[in-house]
């Protein structure tokens, strides 16, 4: 039945208004109240950037992973390193199998495709993310303040058992390091570890990698033969056998694959949520250690204008949006994938150089045979729908 009249002015309540035992403990459920639900989100907590595994620049797939291939493949910010010369191969790529329900979209996968069921001792596989200096300075590493750093993930993986995650501080050649298990195949599983607060070894305030952290993937016994050192930090030197203690071989089958996402590093011993950014901006802050200036798949696209110094070199500025950080390495196809359009006519390049650069941006010389109007204009082009420049200053 509607309310007839004046409706009643809300009164609202206080503290005081509540009876003593209108709340309790035992009226609230156990899973009422989580940490995630209690601590204020802080912008930006996560120190791990492309956690979620959305961007991958490179492409979404590179075969033959191994041998000599320590490096950035795929997925931007995490880099595939590993030691001595071993026979094993991975794909690594973006991957769409994710925990369900829980708001990621992609993954990071290594697959086994070339086994090596026996590892040499000087074996060793880690996916890495480096993090600069300046970045981390409130955790206050070195001091006696030092704060604890608590890391979350998901990690789905064929091969059950120990495996390592590591956060080693570069600067000062330090590290501490915790054992987490895969306890059943082919499930996704998450997992929390804090690392505790080290009072030793302040981390530099500038632009280099100061902290890294790492998912090991594979350990001969120089590296996996020791107990790991959850509760103290340990100087690199004379702790070897300690850096992947356990360790399991994801490489001893080529029906082994290892994925995780999901990946949060945050100051505190307790972790929260994973904090989803939104992809321009998550876009953004990897674009900081890597970009690709030419649209891959697209056919003659202008990439700039340049300004001809004489019959066969024009030169083009280009601008890095943002503002990479440091001036950053020049990698492309070939010379003959890009061309300048200059007096009406398409003319193939057989020449790039990356010359009087910054990081926020510098001049490419474009070299052709000839037919340049000394002092004209020249746009550049793209030449191929696999034509690609890419610029890294990666960590």
């Amino acid at each position: 039945m509607p309310f007839i009249g004046n409706k009643p002015t809300a009164i609202p309540l206080s503290a005081d208004d509540l009876e003593d035992n209108i709340i309790s403990t035992a009226k609230i459920q156990d899973n009422a109240v989580t940490a995630a639900k209690y601590i204020e989100p802080i912008p930006f907590r996560n120190i791990i950037i492309n956690g979620d595994m959305s961007i991958a620049q490179r492409g979404t797939s590179e075969t033959g992973i191994g041998n000599g291939d320590t490096g950035y493949h795929t997925v931007d910010r995490w880099k595939f390193f590993e030691n001595d010369s071993p026979s094993y191969e991975f794909t690594m790529s973006q991957s769409t199998d994710v925990p369900s329900g829980y708001g990621f979209a992609t993954s990071l996968k290594m697959d086994c495709t070339t086994a090596e069921a026996g590892l040499a001792a000087d074996d060793l596989a880690f996916l890495e993310h480096y993090i600069e200096g300046q970045n981390v300075q409130y955790l206050k590493k070195g001091t006696a303040n030092a704060e604890y750093v608590t890391a979350s993930f998901w990690v789905k993986s064929t091969k059950t058992g120990t495996f390592i995650v590591e956060l080693v501080d570069s600067d000062n050649s330090r590290f501490t390091n915790f054992n987490y298990t895969v306890n059943a195949s082919d499930t996704w599983e998450k997992k929390t570890v804090s690392f505790v607060p080290d009072t030793t070894g302040t981390l530099d305030n500038d632009n280099a990698a100061s902290l890294l952290f790492r998912f090991g993937l594979l350990a001969g016994t120089t590296f996996s033969s020791g107990s790991p050192s959850p509760t103290t930090w340990l100087a690199n030197s004379g702790n070897n056998a300690k850096r992947a203690a356990n360790q399991v071989n994801i490489a001893d089958n080529t029906a082994n694959n290892f994925l995780i996402t999901g990946v949060q590093l945050e100051a505190g011993e307790v972790a929260s949520d994973f904090e989803f950014l939104p992809v321009d901006v998550n876009l953004q802050r990897c674009k900081r250690y890597f970009q690709n200036l030419a649209p891959t798949g697209l056919d003659n696209i202008r990439m700039g204008i340049g300004e001809n110094k004489n019959t066969t070199t024009s030169g083009v500025y280009i601008k890095f949006e943002p503002e990479m950080r440091a001036t950053p390495s020049l990698s492309s196809t070939a010379a003959n994938t890009f061309s300048l359009y200059h007096s009406a006519t398409d003319i193939v390049a057989t020449g790039i150089n990356f010359d009087s650069k910054s990081s926020k941006g510098g001049n490419i010389d474009v070299t052709v045979s000839s037919g340049l109007l000394d002092g004209g204009a020249s746009q550049f082009l793209t030449a191929s729908t696999s034509t690609r420049l890419d610029f890294s200053s990666e960590l």
